[in-house]
């Protein structure tokens, strides 16, 4: 990509500048980042706990996979935005928010990103001081005491892990990739293993119909469906919004999409698929769906099925939590002063904050995790349809790059001292609405449906209120040409 931008601009430097070369992230490497992005514990959390919406199994796997495919679409339209502009997240939204209103979508996707970060670090830590203990009984004796809520133990584990993604991240962007190629695939080792483990378990027998409850809610077993569709959309709103910050490295669209296609449509539908049938299996070992694969994976009584598994589920949740939770955070925080902080400085600040938090103690508290995470989660939705919408209705896909390093006042993306108002009300009106639908009782039918309505609202208020905007970049006609050869006004 030959773009001459502003070098000397505040908005500018090296790490978020725009692609320069044919990139490196190739259909495979997309492939293995949806691999990475979906195999990991909370995968398997979310796809299992999706029984509680009084829906059976056969129904939980038709939910995952239609909802897969919303995401293959929306991830298409963000994949191939983000390969053509060439530039990560957060300065992809100063196409929309301004070259300074940008640093709001960003601080609010750091947000969530840093506290899954930490969280992810945390339950990888879990399972390695699992397989410790198990393989080593004397040190059972570090899991006692406890520092801040964390054993010994639990927090060389922590650190040791902490410091590993940080180092990969510190590598830069082709580390990133390489360990994405690597441990996208591990997991399966593990979620094979386990599949094998509880369906012997189970005398291979499974009951597609089983269901822990009927639903109650309006509309019953659909609107539960519904949910169970929306859940799994919901699960990725963070990573369809920045997926820029990984296709602006891809040679074309096709990669872009052939990865989505092997990584969601093919991949992920096996993922969601294994994981109901190991729900249902453990149903018959436990009486009920096991929601938490470490309990499963303390039970197995063979050490050696049990190290391939947890260090293949540490490696796996290491790779998610760096491409998830690691990388996006990092390219907000260098938006938000790029002079002064590189991807590597924004790496640390991530790590710091994630440590800060003491994820542990945020996990074991749902309410935290509900009602804050959850919160500021709920805004993935109306910001992700603010940018496609701008970029696909408003501007049809027309860019002007070196304007998004620009700190001119009279740049297209300078809006109002740096900020464009209008995608500002469209994520207040669209964000409301979708913590209302969210967290408010008397609205809970719609409490699952956070993300769609998040996502039609943002993109629709702001497609309304750029009316002028539309007619003035709409495609003109062409001028029609008389037979002097002089042309007039069609």
């Amino acid at each position: 990509m030959a773009t001459t931008v502003p070098q000397n601009s505040k908005l500018y430097n090296e790490d978020i500048a725009p692609r320069s070369e044919a990139g490196h992230w190739k259909a495979w490497d997309l492939f293995a980042w949806w691999m990475s992005a979906w195999h990991s514990l909370g995968g398997y959390a979310m796809a299992v706990g999706l029984i509680v919406l009084g829906i059976s199994g056969w129904q939980m796997a038709v939910g995952l996979i239609v909802g897969l495919v919303i995401i293959y679409l929306f991830s298409n339209l963000m994949g191939a935005a983000g390969q053509k502009v060439g530039v990560p997240f957060p300065v992809f939204a100063r196409i929309s928010f301004g070259v300074y209103g940008a640093n709001i979508p960003a601080i609010l996707r750091a947000i969530v990103a840093v506290a899954w970060y930490g969280i992810q670090t945390y339950l990888a830590s879990a399972a390695v001081m699992l397989l410790i203990v198990k393989v080593f009984p004397s040190a059972k004796g570090m899991t006692t005491a406890s520092f801040l809520g964390l054993s010994g133990l639990g927090w060389l584990c922590f650190l040791v892990l902490w410091a590993a993604q940080l180092a990969v991240l510190w590598r830069g962007m082709e580390a990133v990739r390489k360990l994405s190629d690597f441990a996208g695939t591990t997991i399966w080792v593990a979620m094979i293993a386990l599949a094998v483990w509880v369906l012997n378990r189970a005398h291979w027998s499974l009951n597609w119909n089983y269901r822990e409850a009927v639903s109650n809610a309006p509309g019953g077993t659909f609107v539960a469906l519904l949910g169970a569709i929306f859940i799994t959309t919901a699960y990725m709103g963070g990573p369809m919004l920045n997926f820029a910050d990984f296709t602006r490295l891809a040679p074309n669209a096709r990669d872009v999409r052939r990865g989505n296609q092997l990584g969601l449509l093919l991949n992920g539908v096996a993922f969601g698929v294994v994981s109901v049938v190991i729900a249902l299996a453990s149903v018959k070992v436990y009486g009920k769906a096991v929601t938490d694969p470490l309990q499963m994976l303390a039970d197995m009584d063979s050490v050696a099925m049990l190290l391939v598994a947890i260090i293949s589920v540490a490696i796996a949740t290491v790779g998610i939590n760096i491409i998830l939770n690691f990388v996006s955070p990092a390219y907000d925080f260098a938006n938000a002063a790029p002079k002064y902080i590189s991807f590597r400085t924004g790496g640390v600040i991530t790590a710091v904050l994630a440590l800060l938090v003491m994820p542990w103690k945020l996990y074991s508290n749902p309410i935290a995790v509900n009602y804050f995470i959850g919160g500021v989660g709920a805004t993935m939705g109306p910001l992700l349809g603010i940018t496609l919408v701008d970029y696909y209705l408003v501007r049809r896909g027309v860019v002007d790059v070196a304007a998004l390093y620009s700190d001119d006042p009279n740049g297209p993306y300078f809006y109002r001292k740096g900020f464009n108002r209008k995608a500002i009300v469209s994520l207040v009106i669209a964000g409301v609405a979708a913590l209302a639908a969210a967290y408010v009782p008397a609205l809970s039918v719609l409490a699952h449906f956070s993300w769609p309505i998040g996502v039609l609202l943002g993109g629709v208020s702001y497609y309304l209120l750029n009316g002028a905007e539309r007619a003035a970049l709409a495609p003109r006609p062409a001028p029609a040409v008389v037979a002097s050869g002089e042309s007039v006004a069609s």
